[in-house]
């Protein structure tokens, strides 16, 4: 088992190597999760992803964790785990009100509608209500807003080759209303930082690579709250028009949302 430092590095390199999220010196991230290596200089580059550090506080404050790269809370954010009981997202509002605003504009809206409903500051809150592309999916702009929340999310999938790995995944998808997961299909994605796949493992995915295998607790919690934000996004939609969400600035589309 892999410290909470390099499991972190794992899921958030992907983003990171394409510029969306995370400190411009990529190479160093990735040089320390290939090397296994989770020394102080690690941890410093995951405090500059704005995007994923602000739930990592969150969490490790809520469970009395002083390190918010403790293993269980960097499991909590990307995958979910029992923390997440003790972390509502309305119970720290305020101070991620601070964190996302700026980023969200009048996109805070839909945003602040969603905390009361269950919110838990998990990955798939952040990519689903704290970046504007599920209001750009409701302004109609399709793409690459539902490529974009795809890619965003973590998914899973189920290996039926180990090389070139291909796997079988459900995809995001969007009928004009709802988002929900499709049937599944079978793509090539990149290895990441794992090795030895054997057909018949699960997998975690962020931005087409692999990130870890996933135990069964693991995939089910991975299901579980992905579903349970997929379900508060959609309920917020239905209540607030969204029409009038603004286009993120060119460079900024993507930037945070790791």
């Amino acid at each position: 088992m892999i410290s909470g430092p390099l499991l972190f590095a794992r899921y958030a390199f992907p983003p990171n190597e394409r510029g969306l999220c995370g400190p411009a010196d990529t190479a160093a991230l990735r040089g320390y999760a290939t090397a296994g290596l989770g020394d102080p200089d690690l941890r410093r580059l995951a405090v500059q992803f704005g995007g994923a550090w602000p739930y990592l506080q969150v969490i490790a404050t809520a469970n009395g964790i002083a390190d918010p790269l403790d293993r269980r809370v960097v499991e909590a954010y990307w995958i979910g785990n029992s923390l997440l009981d003790n972390a509502r997202v309305a119970e720290h509002g305020a101070f991620l009100d601070e964190q996302f605003r700026r980023h969200a504009g009048r996109g805070w809206e839909p945003i602040a509608a969603g905390i009361p409903a269950g919110a838990l500051p998990h990955h798939s809150f952040h990519v689903f209500c704290a970046y504007p592309w599920t209001g750009l999916l409701r302004a109609g702009r399709a793409e690459p807003s539902l490529h974009v929340l795809d890619s965003c999310r973590i998914s899973w999938g189920r290996v039926v080759n180990a090389d070139p790995v291909l796997v079988e995944r459900r995809p995001l998808t969007w009928d004009g209303q709802l988002l929900a997961l499709g049937p599944p299909i079978r793509c090539q994605v990149g290895t990441g930082f794992v090795t030895g796949l054997h057909p018949g493992d699960w997998v975690s995915l962020h931005w087409n690579r692999v990130c870890d295998r996933l135990t069964s607790a693991g995939l089910r919690a991975l299901r579980h709250y992905s579903a349970h934000h997929l379900e508060a996004v959609n309920a917020v939609g239905r209540q607030v028009d969204m029409s009038t969400t603004p286009s993120p600035a060119p460079h900024a589309q993507h930037r945070g949302a790791g």
